[in-house]
Order: structure tokens, then C-alpha cells, then sequence
């Protein structure tokens, strides 16, 4: 019996479980950036490893804010990297435009998962658990995604998937056995994975991953997720 479901954040409920790296990489193609996908994903790591060690996000800036921030620095790495060959004002242009591209394509994807989750908080309560930078309140407030009883993030707990102490917490806060907890993410390794770990059910939003050539069915798991390839599947598996 299903009582409360846990749910990831990026690439699940923004992004219909394609992974970031991929949405950030087709936005650099239709602004017609001429440089390899491996480049870009130097820069995406970058990127996400600046985050990581300098506090550039703070608690007040919403989705578009860290967009802006990141196609920033992915784009200042390539230019200083000799990589993407521009002026200044060029760069900054078309890291501007990446960020817009990127945030109308969450909006559109919104629309969307904003209507399943509206459905299922009036069937479970829903918990948010994501490894995110400190601002994911007001990235909700923004989004009008206030569906979560409780909000746990990496930022804030000192705890990153996929550690699976980040789940418990997220069932603990539910005040549920995890057997009767359903957790929901497009990662199969740290989202799945750590979530069956705790003993919960797990449905994985199985989209365009970050390597899907190494994120195989074959990790090690005491039951196999159902599996879905939409988000709106949800409203039919629960």
C-alpha cells in the first residue's frame, strides 16, 4: 500500500527527466555555439563544481537567476579555454540567450508536471528531496510548485544523493514505514538505488541520463523499479 510519495527535483520534475547537462547542451545548439559536446561537458562540470565551492547562489535567487549564473561561468571556461572564440560582449549575449532558452523550456515542462502534482497531493502527501544549492524554496515559489509538506535539500541537511540518509529523512518526515513510501527520480543511481537501499518502492522517470552507456538496469537492487518514460505516467501507476 502506497501513503506518501518522495519526489527529485531536477531532471524529474522540471525537466521530464532529461538530464541537465542535455537540456543546457540542445540550447547551445539552437544558439548556434559551434563546440563539441565533450567541451561543453568540461564546462558543465565546471560549472556545477564552482557551485559546489563558492557561495554564488544565495537563498532569494530563483531558477532563472541560476541559469543565468551557470551559463555565465560554462561560458567564461570555454573562453578562457581558447574554446569558444568570441568577443566579451558576444559571450555574454549568448550565454543570456541560453539561460532564457532554458528557463522557457522549464516553464513549458511545468505546465505539465505543475497538473500531476496537483492531482497526486490531493491522493498522498508529497516530500521534495533534492541535492540543490540553498534556493530551492524560492525556486518553488517561483515555479508555483507548493505541493511539498516538507522540502529536504542537500544544502541545507549537509547531505548529498546518493547518500541514502537523504531518503530517510524525507520518510522520517512523513511519519510512514519506507516500504509504504514510493520514491520517484529520473537517476537511477542516486535516486533508485539508495531509495530501494532504505527499503521504499521506486519508479524511475527513465529519460536522456548524463551517461546512459553506464547507468545500467544491472546496478544492484533488492526490487527492480517501475518504469516509466513520462511524467504524466504517474497519474496511472499510483
Amino acid at each position: 500500500m502506497v501513503k506518501g510519495l518522495i519526489f527529485d527535483y531536477g531532471g524529474t520534475i522540471d525537466t521530464n527527466g532529461i538530464h541537465w547537462s542535455e537540456v543546457l547542451w540542445q540550447a547551445y545548439l539552437r544558439e548556434n555555439i559551434t563546440i563539441s559536446k565533450q567541451d561543453f561537458l568540461d564546462a558543465y562540470v565546471y560549472a556545477e563544481r564552482y557551485f559546489a565551492t563558492n557561495n554564488v547562489i544565495l537563498p532569494e535567487h530563483n531558477f532563472q537567476d541560476v541559469l543565468r549564473l551557470k551559463t555565465d561561468i560554462e561560458t567564461k571556461y570555454l573562453l578562457d579555454k581558447g574554446i569558444f572564440q568570441v568577443h566579451e560582449l558576444t559571450r555574454r549575449a549568448d550565454a543570456e540567450h541560453i539561460a532564457l532558452d532554458c528557463y522557457r523550456f522549464v516553464l513549458d515542462v511545468l505546465n505539465t508536471s505543475r497538473d500531476v502534482l496537483q492531482k497526486l497531493s490531493q491522493k498522498y502527501p508529497l516530500i521534495l528531496v533534492s541535492n540543490f544549492y540553498g534556493n530551492i524554496h524560492s525556486v518553488l515559489n517561483d515555479f508555483d510548485l507548493e505541493y511539498f509538506s516538507d522540502v529536504i535539500e542537500s544544502a541545507v541537511v549537509g547531505c548529498r544523493k546518493p547518500d541514502a540518509r537523504i531518503f530517510q529523512m524525507g520518510v522520517d518526515s512523513l511519519g510512514f514505514d519506507a516500504k509504504e513510501v514510493v520514491v520517484i527520480g529520473d537517476s537511477l543511481s542516486n535516486d533508485i538505488v539508495p531509495a530501494d537501499k532504505i527499503g521504499c518502492q521506486t519508479i524511475w522517470l527513465k529519460g536522456k541520463t548524463w551517461n546512459s552507456d553506464k547507468e545500467s538496469d544491472e546496478l544492484s537492487l533488492n526490487n527492480q523499479p517501475r518504469v516509466i518514460t513520462s511524467f504524466t505516467e504517474l497519474l496511472y501507476c499510483l
